[in-house]
């Protein structure tokens, strides 16, 4: 992710570092050029579709139970069905738990996939790979968040980045591997824009867009040294190979900072409190209705972290010990705050007419156990779960699979998440048999070959 402040400074391949070019901005991700088209063409590639979707991905980090959410079992035994009780939705023949009443309201706008499963290990890492680039990594190809992909082929629209994360990168949830948030092998061009800021605190500022007045309020000598260091490195940097880059990069950057429809896009304070109360004034509620100011000011993706981290703090990884959280956490906070964001989401997106354009896709990174362990919560389970999709085409009030009488296995329309990637990708009018640019030039295919959509839209 493109962060110039960031502690650890990124270096070119010459040795040259982007923080010796800005202090503050980020870099967002820029568009396809003409050399880039060409070079996927002569790959094989086609040109995306004149489509122009959105997306708004909610990625609900810990791998929320399909048992107690979305994908209730009230005939199993006790030790599987857990402690909530299924409610009906406006959609007839459609139930889901009683922990998300705003949900059941709104059930005619989404689509439930209660088959969704992959057989990598049961680590939150490799869910988070998967799902969100379609692919596991391995022998060190680190493969692009579908966001980046979207950067990489359409570029941003405006002065706003083309690909935005918030409110933070995910952190620790006990592995070492990268999470899937970056562009990967297309390059950091591509990363998105990280917010790393909480969108529900008093004072919330975009720490990447400093006010007008940050130059002024520095000391003169530094400004002079500033200006010698740049001035000695922009004659180095112009032979190199990244100039380029350079270029591209620093406009956007300086354009994102200086234009005041990016900073009102950012600006919460906009909002009518009624608005702001309506999604919930915390961290993932506030992020949600910030995520439908930048689909309104023309970003094209938002990734919205609903946790940073599953360690010692309530999510959905309900393990029912510390340092993780309780399975009645999804009656005391975890639900109420998910079923206030997604409905008052959605129903945003409907009323101003975004919906239709603006794919809204939730999922964890896997499911819970069908059996409640002994400390009264479930462990990791990607052998099946549920996640949902709305908007952008896709017909709501419908249920795409189904599992077995323990929600333990598909019964039915497995899904694996190379085709939840095709599914994204075609609802954002990008071909599947597009190649992209992998190490060396060696092609790569966008997804696994043969993967097709599902079949979730109108």
């Amino acid at each position: 992710m493109f962060r110039l402040d960031a502690d650890k400074p990124a270096e070119f391949c010459d040795g040259l570092r982007r923080r010796d070019f800005l202090h503050a901005g980020s870099l967002a991700a820029m568009g396809l050029g003409l050399a880039d088209m060409l070079g996927l063409q002569a790959l094989g590639a086609t040109a995306p579709e004149k489509k122009d979707t959105n997306c708004i991905f909610l990625f609900l980090v810990g791998g929320p139970s399909q048992l107690d959410c979305w994908d209730m079992k009230p005939d199993a035994p006790a030790e599987i069905r857990g402690p909530y009780k299924p409610i009906k939705t406006n959609v007839p023949g459609i139930e889901i738990c009683e922990n998300f009443p705003r949900m059941a309201k709104h059930a005619e706008k989404y689509a439930l996939i209660r088959s969704c499963y992959h057989t990598a290990a049961a680590v939150h890492d490799t869910g988070h790979q998967m799902m969100q680039t379609g692919r596991l990594f391995t022998g060190g190809v680190e493969y692009p968040h579908v966001g980046c992909v979207l950067s990489k082929l359409k570029g941003p629209k405006g002065d706003v980045p083309a690909h935005v994360l918030m409110p933070r990168p995910i952190g620790n949830t006990g592995g070492n591997m990268p999470h899937g948030q970056t562009a990967g092998f297309l390059g950091k061009t591509f990363d998105p824009f990280v917010l790393n800021a909480d969108p529900s605190t008093p004072n919330f500022k975009v720490p990447d867009m400093l006010p007008p007045d940050y130059l002024t309020a520095m000391r003169v000598d530094r400004r002079r040294d500033w200006r010698e260091m740049v001035d000695q490195t922009i004659s180095r940097f112009e032979t190199s190979q990244d100039a380029r880059l350079l270029d591209t990069t620093f406009h956007q950057a300086y354009t994102l900072m200086s234009s005041q429809k990016a900073r009102d896009a950012f600006d919460l304070a906009k909002e009518p409190d009624s608005v702001r109360d309506r999604y919930g004034r915390n961290r993932f509620g506030q992020s949600c209705l910030l995520a439908r100011r930048m689909i309104e000011a023309g970003v094209r993706f938002v990734t919205v972290n609903m946790f940073e981290t599953v360690f010692d703090e309530i999510t959905w990884d309900i393990h029912g010990s510390k340092p993780f959280s309780p399975i009645s956490c999804y009656r005391d906070l975890v639900g109420p705050m998910y079923d206030m964001a997604y409905s008052a989401l959605l129903q945003d997106l409907h009323d101003r007419g975004l919906l239709t354009s603006t794919l809204v896709v939730s999922t964890g990174e896997f499911g819970r156990t069908p059996k409640v362990n002994p400390a009264g919560g479930r462990d990791h389970w990607p052998q099946c779960w549920t996640m949902m999709m709305a908007g952008g085409g896709v017909k709501g009030g419908q249920v795409i699979g189904a599992s077995d009488e323990i929600g333990g296995a598909p019964r039915d329309t497995p899904v694996n998440p190379s085709q939840v990637a095709a599914t994204i990708y075609s609802a954002l009018g990008i071909p599947l048999e597009l190649e992209l640019p992998g190490g060396q030039g060696r092609p790569i295919p966008l997804v696994e070959r043969g993967t097709e959509p599902l079949k979730i839209f109108t």
